[in-house]
């Protein structure tokens, strides 16, 4: 299921779109924008999408042969009447061989022409249609789209499928790209005629999927929206979170820093860093510019008190921040850690929740690595506390980094193929480190040249906003407008509001503040003039980018030539360097 957002874009959103700033999601009916409800925006000139009606009966499906796309043993498992989000639908799910679950959503009387795949989370597993960044999108709310999903090849949240080479490999690429060629032979089958435009959005493993398309399917969709993408799964997965874990955790077992702590934390952060960019706003605009240091906060005597940390929390929250580093060389083993102003979103990832010792990263990382990093499974069960934080540790997953790593910055296929990109990312991702995204992005730039690649690909940096969703930052967006804007009528997005709601889960559709996103390295920044959470009041100024190069032990995987075409021979995965 997915939600959305809706609420008064006020002055900001109007002056915007009035200037032609801002790419609409519906490029079929022109619209004034008002005080509330989500922005039509269309082409001059541009005829609209008409609504295609079913040839066939939805019942009708459930013989199509899919085994043609998914080999022996692919089938339709239902085709039903059915609604989605309160639209009129044509719900068909399948299997592709050997297990890869997809569903597909076709709608009965609203249909205009286009198709949308989503992507899901973590190690997936289920399906689940959500549609990431399209907060207010006409075409989504009023059926215009053929959606679909996939679990990624297996069922259940575990990792253990990793014990079947097929199954890593439909997870690594093989069940998006063949979720998306079923799904289009559908809709050629019930319409009676092929979408007109295909798109995909995902976030987290869903921008994973995207980017794994746009490199290795460059012409399955002509617009991919990838947010906060898990595309450097091994160390991700792996390192990063294998490190978190066990950097809060003393030697009995106990977790050292808790999450009644956080906030003194968090209010030492912000107070050194929210007015780098000028205003006082309780947002962090580019957490590279602040230089706190933990020990600013540490406790005189080393007692626990209210407004300090002891030295062992001090210790922790540094070395949370910096993650693991080879003890010889001193390179990373990770692209980057959480950056200031995430302290609030560490709760029940590496911190520990009140009552509760469960932790993601750990539960995560012992996953990958006892089922999915390693080309020969170590024996079960596996404890991450065993992992060598080394170069040495991270050769050993090397082999396969280019099974599972969407990571190649060569794009020139998907440029060819008319393909448009827009990532994004929060600032405050406590899952995701958004440095690893901007590095892949400044990979692309580096290898095709900045002009060019602003030409089909760019990168949204979102202030304040946690993992796909949430923080002190606004975090509504429409990304798939500006795909949509950018295939459609050629206008590339040089802009895109977000908004934040008054209350923290948006329940009560109020908007508290409107923030403009602008392409990276561009930031946002106050006029001098105007309110203070009012789009309508910042201009866009040069920022800066990041290190020509990475000092870390992966740095060599975004370059072309890395990626792995994989295959189950006997019950052995081979791979072998793409060409």
């Amino acid at each position: 299921m997915f939600s959305t957002k809706v609420g008064s874009i006020g002055a900001a959103g109007f002056i915007i779109a009035c200037a032609g700033m801002l790419a609409s999601c519906d490029a079929e009916s022109p619209a004034v924008v008002e005080d509330s409800g989500p922005v039509d925006v269309s082409a001059p000139g541009r005829e609209p999408l008409a609504v295609v009606a079913p040839i066939t009966s939805c019942e009708s499906l459930q013989s199509f042969d899919v085994a043609a796309i998914g080999g022996g043993g692919s089938r339709i498992t239902s085709a039903e009447l059915s609604t989605f989000e309160g639209i009129a639908v044509c719900d068909v799910q399948g299997m592709l061989a050997p297990s890869t679950g997809f569903q597909v959503l076709l709608p009965t009387d609203t249909w205009r022409q286009r198709y949308l795949q989503t992507g899901c989370g973590g190690h997936c597993g289920n399906i689940s249609v959500r549609i990431a960044a399209a907060d207010g999108c006409l075409p989504v709310m009023e059926g215009h789209f053929a959606l679909s999903a996939t679990d990624m090849g297996h069922q259940g949240r575990g990792g253990s499928f990793g014990n079947d080479p097929q199954l890593r490999i439909d997870f690594a690429y093989r069940a998006t790209h063949m979720t998306a060629l079923a799904s289009k032979a559908l809709i050629a089958e019930y319409y009676g005629q092929p979408a007109e435009y295909s798109y995909f959005s995902g976030c987290s493993t869903g921008g994973r999927q995207a980017l794994m398309e746009a490199q290795r399917y460059p012409e399955d969709f002509d617009g991919i929206v990838a947010g906060a993408p898990a595309m450097n799964l091994p160390q991700l997965d792996g390192f990063y979170h294998a490190w978190q874990a066990r950097s809060n955790t003393d030697e009995s077992g106990a977790p050292i820093l808790v999450a009644e702590r956080l906030p003194i934390l968090s209010e030492a952060v912000f107070t050194a860093c929210d007015d780098l960019d000028g205003l006082q706003d309780g947002l962090i605009a580019d957490p590279r510019a602040c230089g706190f240091d933990p020990a600013t906060i540490q406790c005189a005597d080393d007692s626990e008190n209210a407004d300090c940390l002891t030295a062992a929390e001090v210790e922790t929250v540094r070395r949370l921040y910096e993650g693991p580093k080879d003890p010889e060389s001193g390179l990373s083993l990770t692209l980057g850690g959480p950056q200031y102003g995430s302290e609030l979103s560490w709760p029940g990832v590496f911190v520990p929740r009140p009552g509760s010792d469960t932790l993601f990263s750990r539960i995560i990382s012992t996953d990958a690595f006892s089922f999915l990093l390693y080309e020969e499974n170590p024996p079960q069960p596996f404890s991450i506390d065993s992992v060598e934080f080394t170069a040495a540790g991270f050769d050993e997953v090397r082999p396969l980094y280019g099974l599972y790593a969407a990571t190649d910055p060569d794009l020139s296929p998907f440029e060819a193929a008319g393909g448009k990109l827009i990532l994004w990312h929060g600032w405050a991702d406590q899952h995701i480190s958004p440095i690893g995204t901007i590095a892949y992005y400044e990979a692309v730039e580096s290898l095709l040249g900045t002009e060019r690649t602003s030409s089909f690909a760019r990168l949204f940096m979102m202030p304040g906003v946690y993992h796909c969703s949430g923080g002190p930052g606004p975090d509504s967006i429409d990304m798939l407008s500006a795909v949509m804007d950018w295939v459609e009528n050629g206008r590339a997005p040089e802009m895109v509001v977000a908004t934040g709601s008054a209350d923290e889960d948006g329940a009560d559709g109020s908007v508290a503040r409107t923030r403009p996103l602008f392409p990276y390295p561009q930031v946002a920044v106050h006029s001098g003039d105007g309110p203070v959470d009012d789009a309508s009041s910042y201009l866009a100024a040069a920022g800066d980018r990041g290190p020509s190069s990475y000092d870390w032990l992966g740095q060599n995987f975004f370059a072309p030539g890395q990626r792995l075409e994989c295959s189950a021979v006997d019950g052995d995965l081979v791979c072998t360097t793409a060409e």
